[in-house]
This record gives structure tokens, sequence and C-alpha cells, in this order.
């Protein structure tokens, strides 16, 4: 009978372990897998915090992981109304010393805990500081766009959601949790990245632990957080070269008043600098949205434009590879009385060669090369010049369907097209990367603009490799072009794109523009001229001609460049 008593013990002793087993197995996942986010749960409930970042997002930085976007850390003042003793006393010492109505600090207090948005001078620091308010602090706040960012155009800028349906739609692509107040990016990497760089978690902030009383828990006051890893945000890292991008742009500032300039590495094809022209300010959009002209906010180093005699290197390259000319093929130029189309030298150029036509830029010698070439092979070569490919490694912009190069051989498009007019259209950066395939020895490298993404903890998450490259012409024409290329500086009309000590070459372009006497000037050119080691475009809008107006910001910007990284 006690057997059989102890029996039904034992039984009963693994019925209930074997009902447990589940439980213990959930408390124990829960303990490991939730344990740290329910303390970070129950740690909120307890404390009073304030974020210490205007905009908790990842960072969009340069090559080197410097900051872009213009963020700062200026020292705001900081305020626990909760913790202060005399709150009415805190105001009014407050208001004396910023200048500012109590009402307004007061109405600040009622917000509850946060950070008072007045800025502040090097005394007004030391008086707050000196002044040792209950509730109080003076802290450094994290501030997005707090300096001029770089390279605006490419950053883009942040909004808030506009609609229940946008909020809907974000939610729907992203694990993350969005609301209607959030601001989101509405252009550029701020936009294409929008899920990866928006943050879960402050990553910095500070802490006041109270009781239910509002008294500051003995052993714990208020404490600072600086070292926080968000695992949600991530940032982006891109090509470009903060120090090159800033040469760039200050040229740009005192000679471009619209147009675009872009900079890459003749080895690898990742873009160093791109600027575009009119700038803006991404903390300043609202303010600026009734005076900014159209284009403000168009980012011109990725927009379509007619190449002008640019595209005389397309030109110059299929009939150089077909066998249709050589360098020495010699062609009589007549000037306005040019039957296909008239030369910009009124008198003509007489029989001239190839090469030299190439380097004065002589429109009635394209036009006949061009029909010669016919547009099918036209059409070949600039695809395989990536004229029609608007990829960029990392930066996914959505294709411009106007560009079309079939267009060519629509009837009566084949002569404006061999010399860069009708309905050839092409962007700035795709011509960086043709003119690159020529110091190349004809090999096509794609243009790449984004590095990696990675974590504030320095995980990389994901990494942009290259692009893959391949044979575009033989390695005898591009010589061959490098050497006309090298003319246009030498004796040509792109004389002022010479750089002094380092030698250079490249192609001037004069795209004429319907209703304006002006034209958009073009230069696309390389340094030095020999072991290149950047290749750049400018693109001036309501110039004179490539030659006159674009080739000198080439040159200023090119020696700037070589001289900084020498």
């Amino acid at each position: 009978m006690e057997f059989l008593r102890q029996k039904r013990i034992v039984l009963t002793f693994y019925l209930f372990l074997i009902l447990f087993i589940p439980i213990i197995a959930r408390l124990t996942n829960i303990q490991l897998t939730h344990g740290p986010e329910y303390a970070r749960r129950a740690l909120e409930q307890r404390s009073i915090k304030v974020v210490l970042e205007d905009i908790p997002r990842g960072d969009i930085l340069d090559r080197n992981l410097k900051s872009l976007t213009g963020s700062g850390m200026p020292l705001k003042i900081v305020v626990f109304p909760s913790l202060m003793k005399k709150p009415q006393e805190t105001a009014q010492h407050i208001s004396e010393i910023l200048s500012v109505n109590k009402k307004e600090i007061i109405r600040q207090f009622s917000k509850g805990s946060g950070i008072l948005p007045y800025p502040l001078g090097p005394d007004q620091i030391r008086l707050i500081k000196q002044a040792d308010l209950d509730g109080v602090m003076v802290l450094p706040v994290q501030q997005r766009y707090y300096n001029q960012p770089l390279a605006a155009h490419l950053i883009g800028h942040l909004g808030s959601i506009s609609s229940v349906e946008k909020l809907k739609e974000l939610s729907a692509f992203s694990e993350k949790e969005y609301q209607l107040n959030d601001l989101v990016g509405k252009m550029g990497l701020e936009k294409y990245y929008e899920q990866q760089l928006k943050a879960t978690r402050p990553e910095r902030l500070v802490r006041a632990y109270a009781d239910a009383a509002g008294l500051l828990l003995k052993g714990m006051g208020i404490k600072l957080n600086t070292s926080e890893i968000d695992p949600g945000r991530q940032h982006v890292v891109t090509t470009i070269d903060y120090r090159m991008q800033e040469i760039v742009e200050q040229v740009m500032d005192e000679y471009v008043q619209r147009g675009a300039v872009v900079v890459m590495d003749v080895h690898t094809g990742d873009i160093l600098a791109m600027a575009s022209r009119p700038n803006f300010h991404p903390g300043r959009v609202a303010q600026m949205l009734d005076n900014a002209s159209a284009d403000t906010f168009v980012d011109h180093c990725i927009s379509l434009y007619q190449p002008g005699s640019i595209f005389k290197v397309i030109v110059a390259a299929a009939a150089l590879e077909e066998g249709i000319v050589t360098k020495d093929s010699i062609f009589t130029c007549l000037g306005d009385k040019s039957q296909l189309v008239k030369c910009w030298q009124d008198q003509g150029h007489g029989n001239i060669t190839f090469a030299r036509a190439f380097a004065l830029s002589c429109n009635p010698v394209f036009a006949e090369v061009g029909l010669e070439l016919g547009a099918e092979k036209l059409i070949e070569y600039a695809k395989k010049f990536g004229l029609e490919n608007q990829d960029i490694i990392g930066y996914p912009v959505t294709f411009d369907e106007r560009q079309d190069l079939h267009l060519i051989s629509k009837p009566n498009n084949l002569v404006n097209s061999s010399i860069g007019q009708g309905p050839v259209l092409v962007t700035p950066v795709q011509l960086t990367a043709m003119m690159n395939t020529i110091i190349n020895d004809g090999v096509y490298i794609p243009p790449r603009l984004v590095r990696e993404l990675r974590k504030s903890d320095e995980t990389i998450v994901e990494r942009f490799a290259p692009g893959n490259s391949y044979k575009a012409v033989s390695p005898g024409t591009a010589a061959q072009l490098k050497e006309m290329l090298n003319m246009v500086v030498q004796e040509g009309v792109g004389q002022q794109a010479m750089i002094k000590n380092y030698g250079s070459a490249g192609k001037t372009g004069s795209a004429e523009v319907a209703g304006k006497e002006t034209v958009n000037a073009w230069f696309s050119g390389y340094a030095p001229a020999q072991d290149p080691r950047y290749v750049a475009t400018v693109l001036v809008e309501d110039g004179i001609s490539g030659g006159e107006t674009a080739a000198p910001v080439f040159r200023n910007i090119m020696e700037k460049l070589l001289n900084h990284n020498n």
C-alpha cells in the first residue's frame, strides 16, 4: 500500500514537471531573448528622460566617416520641471539670463522635461552653470543640419509624414514604427535610405531617476548616457570625400549660379564630389519654399541635358573604332556656308584634319562623320559608353524616360545628334563616366556613390561592391582619343582648362537652349594629363561657351584638388 502511494506521488511529480516544462521554457526564452528589452522598458517607467538628439536618425557620412549632414553638438538648456523646488523662481532666473519673457519659459516648462529652444552664448552658458538650479542642466545636444551641410541635393532633406495614407505606406514596408508627426526623408539619400536611417531608440539621452513624489532617488540622481547603441538605425557611408566636396562647393559658390559639378576617381569610378546649384539648406526648407526658384531642389548632377559638343567624343570613338576615319583624315569646313550645319567660325576652318576638327569643335566635320557612321552605330557606341544607363551604385535614382537614344534614328535627327543637340540627353554623372572610359584604355567603370551601410557599433550591414567593368572600345582607339583630348586644351577651344605644372585634357560643349541667347556651357576632362587622378564634368547654365565659361571652373577646381592632395 505504501509502495502504491509513493508511486502515485512520483507520478504526480513527473506529471506536474511535464506540465511546467513549457512554462519554464517560455520564461527562460523571455529572460534570455527579451530580458534586456524588458529591463529597458522597466527603466523607462521609473525614470524621466530627455533625448539629446533633435532627430534620432542614422547619419550620412563621407568615405572617411565624417558627417555630411552638418551635424553639430551645440550646448542647450535641459530642464526637468518636476524636479524643480521653486519653478517660478527658476523660470525668472532663466528668463533674465536669456532675455526671454518669463511667461515663455513657464510655457516651455508646462511641456514637461525637455530642451529649451534657445541658442546660448558663452556668457549665458557660464551664468546658467553658476546658478546651479534644481532640474536645470547645460548639455551638448546633437543637431542634424546644425552647420551648412555639404552635397545638399545628394543628402536631401526631411519633412513630416503628409497623410494617413503615407503613414500606412511607410508602415507596410518597414518593421519600424511610424507616427504622423515623424520626420522622414523627402529627397536624396535621406529618402532612398529612410528605412535604414530611421532610429528605433535614442543613442544620446539624460535620465533623472525619481520616485512617485518627483524626488530624486538617492544614489541615482541624474545620469548622462551618450554610449547607447541603437540596434535599428544604420549609417550610410558614401564615396564622397569631405574636403574635395568642400573645395568644389566653394568654387561653385563663386562662379556657378546654376549648374553642376561631378568629380570621380579615375581608378575606381567612385564619385568623390558632386554638387548642384542653386543650393539650399536642408534644415530650412520650409522657410525657402516661397522664394526658391523652380529648380532649387533639383539635383542637376543627375538631371538630363543636351551635351553639345562633348557628344563628339562618342562620334569620334565610333568613327575611329570602326575605321571610318583616322586622326589625319582631311575634311573641308566652309563655315556658315556649310550645307549640313553651320560652323561657329563663320569663315570656316578650310581643309582640316579630323583630330584638329575635334580640338576646334568643328560642327560640319562631325555632322558629315555622323552621317557616314549612321544612327545605329552612333546609338551602339553611346550605349557602350553608358549614355543610356542612369544607374549609380548605391544611389537608386528613378530612371528618367526622356533619355531615349533610339530617337537619334528618327528622320532628320542624325545631324543634330552628331553635335550633341536634338534628342541627345545625358546627365553630368554619365558624361563623367564616359570620359573616364577613355582614361581607362576604353574600359567602362560604373559610377559608385555609396560604399556601405553600418551600425553605430561599426558592424557592416551591407557593402556596395564596385560594378562590373567592360570593354567599350579598344585601347588603341582610347589612346587616339587621349591625344585628341590633349589637343583640345593645348591648342583648341579648351585652353582655359589648362592646369599649370600638371596639364589636363578634356572636351568643351556649348548646348543651345531654346529661347535663350546663352548656352549650357560644359567641360568634361581629367588631370593630370599624364597618369590622371581625377575626372570631372562641369556644367554652367546661362554661359557664353564651354571654353569661356565651364573650362575656367574646371581648371580652378582641379588646381585646388591636386594641390590639396599633394
